[in-house]
């Protein structure tokens, strides 16, 4: 039977008092990851304290949201929270990759307007999602950092008992807990002090750097994209822009490239001029992207400058028993494609969903954990195989992407493609292959292929429905090339970016339940308020199709 819903409360802690010494379940980290996670399993009654090493609010980059992130936060009922903030609506977004003499736009509400997302300031939503676990009565410790786990359960040696923390004033102690969700961001205490098995994508070992603008020109002014994020590759093709309108009137604005080309250039800047400062080497980059200038053409920075290591990496593994790792704990993609709250909220959905079941006995923990695995690195393959083809796009790859790829996360990412790769590599049958791993880079990467609302509109018109029905069989891009020509440019494009839409549509599918729902070795999740939890299927439900 499921524990008793709580009623929400108010347990946000400016550390009055300390941590409990002894907690059922304990939440290191209190980002999107954290608090989703948290909230999840307080609302089902479970005994839940979150240690966050910060004050909230605090600063974190990441302001571009997907058109999941409304369906996420239904499930906690959390929408209206985040709505109430203001942030600046994202009716879209528009890319333009370094071959394509225009942009695509990729239009979020065409089939319900209400289905819209968000530009957000990340301190704000970050702070508005912790308030509302405290609300519905998680026990929120701020300014308490863990630097250490335990691990004294004689009959399970792998299983974490305890974590040491210490509050910023000063004091110090430990909390015991039954189960540990991990969301400690990129600090990773579980991967980086304990497992060691996080590993790095050395195909994208790159680097951010990012500032805020005031007074510029907007995406599409006047039309209904107004104000959608812009995304740029450098015309060098050693990376990308950003350019993000936010609700307080600033824009964000950086690039990311190879490590490699920012220490390069860096250092040709200073052998021309005799010295490089930060902002230096960021307004240079800033030449490079014709539609990015036009944008900020009148506009004036208004903030320093940052930069970061944005170096990609997963875990592999992502549960054992009494634990789950969540959000940037266990992996980190690339921000081209904007996944990370959505990754920290499926993450978060699925260890909460894993440790309710276990407690409840709905399976094993054994079954609880391969749950967890599986459907944190699906949905992290999935989202990495289109990040790593728009960089084969913007520029070549600098290694082999099989040493890249997870080949269990690579059949259940895209099972439903592989059987289509006329024998490249048959399911279950021989090792993924780098042939088959490219082409679906390159099936994927058409999700950026230059389209609008409008063309693909035009197009549905004159085309077999099969060709643009997103529930149809996966086309492979020889097989547009055959079935639809290339003549038609505007038809191979559209056809195209559909059927690379279906690696990621059961993951983003705001108008459905399949995202949450997609079952993993015969479970599901069971999302619904004192029921929460994983439901075994008879038969599994597809990835995609």
């Amino acid at each position: 039977m499921s524990s008793p819903v709580v009623e929400p409360h108010d347990n946000l802690q400016t550390n009055p008092e300390l941590p409990p010494s002894q907690t059922r379940i304990l939440v290191i980290g209190g980002g999107p990851s954290g608090s989703y996670a948290a909230t999840l399993l307080a609302r089902e009654g479970f005994d839940v304290t979150l240690l966050e090493r910060d004050q909230f609010p605090r600063y974190h980059i990441g302001e571009s949201l997907l058109q999941s992130i409304p369906r996420y936060l239904s499930f906690i009922d959390a929408q209206e929270v985040i709505k109430a903030k203001g942030f600046k609506i994202k009716p879209g977004a528009a890319v333009k990759l370094n071959q394509y003499k225009r942009e695509s736009y990729t239009d979020f509400t065409p089939s319900n307007p209400a289905n819209v997302t968000w530009n957000v300031v990340r301190s704000e939503f970050d702070d508005a999602l912790l308030r509302h676990a405290a609300a519905c009565g998680v026990h929120v410790f701020e300014n308490t950092k863990v630097n250490s786990l335990q691990f004294d359960d004689p009959s399970n040696p792998e299983r974490p008992t305890s974590a040491q923390w210490k509050i910023k004033d000063g004091a110090e102690g430990s909390t015991k807990f039954e189960w540990l969700v991990d969301a400690s961001g990129r600090a990773g205490v579980m991967s980086t002090q304990y497992l060691r098995n996080r590993i790095f994508n050395l195909n994208l070992k790159n680097v951010a750097c990012w500032g805020y603008w005031k007074g510029g020109a907007s995406y599409a002014a006047g039309t209904p994209h107004e104000d959608a994020p812009w995304f740029e590759a450098l015309t060098d093709e050693s990376g990308w822009v950003w350019h993000i309108p936010l609700h307080d009137g600033t824009v964000s604005v950086g690039f990311v490239m190879s490590e490699t080309s920012s220490i390069a250039k860096k250092s040709a800047m200073r052998e021309r001029t005799g010295s490089v400062t930060l902002v230096d080497h960021y307004l240079d980059q800033m030449q490079l992207a014709p539609g990015l200038q036009k944008l900020l053409e009148k506009a004036e920075l208004v903030s320093s400058i940052k930069a970061a290591g944005d170096y990609s990496y997963s875990a592999h593994q992502y549960a054992g028993s009494g634990y789950r790792l969540v959000g940037d704990a266990g992996a980190f993609i690339d921000p081209f494609f904007s996944s990370g709250v959505h990754l920290a909220f499926t993450s978060g959905l699925s260890a909460a969903c894993s440790i309710a079941a276990s407690i409840h006995q709905h399976c094993t923990e054994e079954e609880a954990v391969s749950f967890h695995n599986l459907k944190f690195g699906t949905a992290y393959t999935r989202f990495l195989i289109i990040v790593l083809g728009v960089y084969g796009r913007i520029r070549a790859q600098e290694a082999p992407a099989l040493e890249m790829i997870d080949e269990e996360g690579f059949h259940r990412a895209f099972q439903w493609l592989r059987p289509m790769l006329r024998g490249d590599a048959d399911v279950g049958l021989e090792k993924v292959t780098e042939i088959a791993i490219q082409k679906a880079m390159l099936l994927s990467s058409a999700v950026f292929a230059p389209t609008s609302p409008t063309m693909h509109a035009e197009v549905a018109q004159r085309l077999d429905p099969d060709l643009t029905n997103m529930e149809a069989p996966v086309l492979l891009p020889e097989d547009i090339e055959r079935m639809v020509g290339t003549e038609d440019e505007d038809a191979f494009h559209v056809v195209s970016k559909i059927n690379a839409r279906k690696a990621v549509h059961s993951e983003l599918d705001a108008n459905s339940d399949r995202f949450a729902q997609e079952a993993f070795e015969g479970f599901s999740p069971s999302l619904g308020r004192g029921e929460l939890g994983l439901r075994r299927q008879t038969q599994e439900v597809p990835s995609v199709v």
